[in-house]
């Protein structure tokens, strides 16, 4: 349990410092960070507690980081 959580943290940060360097979000690569490791920290928990998933622990971090740099930008924006 606790290597996967380890394991989501850190994929999901690489993911969040991709995707700041490749030019998909303009957040700031700290904020992009901490906007996936949320993320993934909530589907991960998600998954523990209603057992949840779209694959391995792996594929969840991805696609839980990717949605929440969707969701959480897009969503601030809005109230602008």
């Amino acid at each position: 349990m606790f290597p996967s959580m380890i394991g989501t943290v850190v994929i999901a940060g690489i993911v969040g410092y991709l995707s700041e360097r490749s030019g998909f979000t303009r957040n700031g690569i700290l904020q992009s960070i901490i906007i996936c490791v949320g993320g993934a920290f909530l589907f991960y928990f998600v998954r523990l507690m209603f057992g949840l998933s779209f694959g391995t622990a792996g594929v969840d971090a991805i696609l839980s980081s990717i949605g929440a740099l969707i969701i959480v930008p897009t969503h601030f924006m809005r109230r602008k």
